[in-house]
């Protein structure tokens, strides 16, 4: 698969979730643990196959620097929230406010990407490089989703 649809796909899921979390209130805590647990899976398997692979490739031409520099900050503020949000109760009062802050940093990044970062990665490599970043990127995906479901079934003993 090419690694731009292969990321616009995540984008879509993470989206969806997002819009779900969005929805729910303090007296749905369940539903907001159980949706923010999908929803940093998620996000933490593709910053891990975006920062590993994606990204690298990208940098390596000048006229992408700048904006992947920028993509891996943005990943460490939402990464800092959903550290935040991780050691807070779902039924805590900010909860939510912090669950929105995130939201719309992530859907901030995801518009960057798909407006700015996807376009010059388009004219930077041709179908074929694509087609493998995406073969490389879904391979790691595969062992990211692993290790972050291992790690999170040890944290529930």
């Amino acid at each position: 698969m090419n690694a731009i649809t292969m990321l616009e796909r995540d984008h879509v899921k993470v989206k969806g979730l997002l819009a779900r979390l969005d929805a729910t209130t303090a007296r749905a805590p369940v539903t907001r643990r159980d949706l923010f647990a999908r929803i940093k899976t998620e996000l933490t398997v593709h910053e891990t196959i975006e920062e590993e692979i994606f990204y690298p490739a990208l940098k390596e031409h000048p006229r992408a620097k700048d904006i992947v520099l920028e993509g891996i900050e943005e990943h460490n503020v939402v990464d800092n929230l959903l550290g935040e949000l991780t050691a807070l109760s779902p039924g805590h009062e900010s909860w939510g406010a912090k669950a929105t802050v995130m939201r719309e940093n992530v859907e901030h990044h995801i518009e960057e990407e798909e407006t700015d970062m996807f376009a010059k990665a388009r004219r930077i490599f041709d179908p074929a490089e694509l087609e493998a970043l995406g073969k490389r990127m879904a391979a790691r995906k595969v062992t990211a989703k692993a290790s972050v479901r291992t790690i999170a079934a040890k944290r529930e003993r």
